[in-house]
């Protein structure tokens, strides 16, 4: 198959072929660093944002949409138009600070163009521009609910409005939360041109492998060409490929990238016959998580600051208080050369025949008010490592709300790490909330608990 990025800022990021799963992992790197810092939603400013990354934002009338400035001493200025409805200047914004990810940006003003504006393949570098802002829009652990909707590109069309994001934003995140084997793509074709749609992009979800790409042309008698206006949507079961057999297709048109007149289309692929993949999903249950249900090997997993090994506070303290003999071998790790209590280590203990107990060291320092203590990147990498134990001894996980008492994280942030690395390989995972601490949990307008909460870590 021929890959197609072809412009020059784009190719950086396309040398495996798939410039779009590098750029969402850095956008997923940047929405995470800024959580740590304080960001917060739903619904997620981008005006904040930027101003985390020193990125000035100015309005000014006199353009159309919005346009990245470089300034002096690695400095960068979004100007915007104020005209422009909010949801679009919110997404402008998003687009923008993309910009900033392509290392050659500098070299000229970026601008949401105008169609003249745009030439050759700058439609490739826009779209991918729009991938991004999409995860900035709905970053990990945003509006979860997306998850539980059908398949559905009406329905996905209907959260789109209430959550006043983009069409993209609300397809690439009902994939990354679906549990159905599913794929989400984007086509575009030629301006002016009768020509069938070729894929821009396409991602797959669950164990769904597809031999198309970027570069693909759609079956002419698809009905993705028939979305001809945007808002238009079809519907249909087709086949596109003999190896993978009769598929949903469900899709809209959007509008179309600056220099063409043919709208883009969006849309929803599964297989006819598709039903969930069968994988755990959080329990959640009311109880201790120092006294773990079930049968079988269980692993206690639970986080810890790289400021002290001897545990005085939260959920740490009432493991070291249960089993002294896992805080004295705590300690005594610690004491070790190489500095083993820094971010992102680990250390476990068997505390009988089929119980372990493991540490993850992703709090930075003590129980702080003015920030967060978490560390979304180290509490992802030693998840990672949790994930290989428990598989070594398959094993059943249970834990708190980790990270989200004195290290101040955002569960909703946590809990789709926790999905992603542990329940969708196959690991049952079991969240206790202890029955007097259940309320501060249920309010339904709680994006991130306060600081300290002493249920968890």
């Amino acid at each position: 198959m021929t890959i197609f990025w072809t412009n020059k800022s784009v190719q950086p990021f396309a040398n495996d072929g798939d410039p779009v799963n590098a750029l969402i992992n850095r956008a997923n790197d940047v929405v995470l660093d800024a959580v740590e810092s304080g960001w917060s939603g739903p619904p997620f400013d981008t005006f904040e944002l930027a101003n985390l990354l020193g990125i000035a934002v100015i309005p000014c009338e006199s353009i159309r949409d919005a346009r990245l400035i470089a300034l002096p001493n690695d400095r960068y200025r979004i100007e915007y138009s104020p005209l422009q409805p909010q949801a679009r200047i919110r997404f402008s914004i998003a687009h923008e600070i993309a910009h900033t990810f392509f290392p050659d940006c500098r070299e000229s003003v970026r601008n949401r163009a105008a169609k003249h504006e745009t030439e050759g393949d700058d439609w490739q570098l826009e779209m991918l521009c729009n991938v991004v802002a999409s995860e900035l829009l709905m970053p990990m652990g945003s509006f979860p609910e997306v998850g539980n909707a059908v398949f559905s590109i009406d329905s996905l069309l209907d959260l789109r409005a209430r959550f006043q994001v983009s069409t993209e934003a609300i397809l690439l995140r009902f994939l990354k939360l679906s549990r159905m084997p599913c794929a989400v793509f984007a086509a575009s074709g030629q301006k002016g041109s009768s020509a069938t749609l070729r894929i821009d992009y396409i991602r797959t979800a669950n164990g769904w492998n597809l031999p198309f790409g970027s570069s693909w042309r759609l079956p002419s008698n698809s009905v993705a060409n028939e979305c001809a206006s945007i808002g238009f949507t079809c519907k249909g079961h087709e086949v596109w490929d003999n190896g993978v057999g009769e598929m949903r297709v469900e899709c809209v048109a959007i509008p179309s990238y600056p220099g063409s007149d043919r709208p883009r289309v969006v849309g929803l692929l599964a297989p006819v016959d598709s039903t969930a993949v069968n994988l755990p999903t959080i329990q959640y249950l009311n109880g201790d998580a120092t006294s773990p249900r079930g049968d079988g090997n269980r692993i206690i997993a639970h986080v810890v600051n790289d400021a002290t090994p001897r545990w005085g506070g939260g959920f740490a303290r009432v493991v070291g208080q249960k089993w002294k003999d896992a805080q004295r071998d705590f300690i005594s790790w610690s004491e070790q050369g190489k500095r083993p209590l820094r971010l992102g280590n680990h250390r476990q203990f068997q505390l009988d025949e089929a119980l372990w107990v493991f540490h993850m060291v992703a709090q930075h320092g003590y129980r702080q008010l003015s920030r967060p203590g978490i560390r979304y990147h180290h509490l992802e990498s030693c998840l990672e490592s949790l994930r290989d134990l428990a598989n070594d001894l398959t094993a059943s996980v249970h834990m708190p709300r980790i990270g989200c008492g004195q290290a101040g994280g955002n569960w909703p942030i946590v809990a789709e790490l926790i999905d992603d690395i542990l329940c969708r390989n196959g690991i049952d995972v079991t969240v206790y909330t202890l029955p007097s601490e259940r309320a501060q949990w249920e309010q339904p307008d709680r994006q991130r608990p306060l600081f300290g909460l002493a249920d968890s870590d």
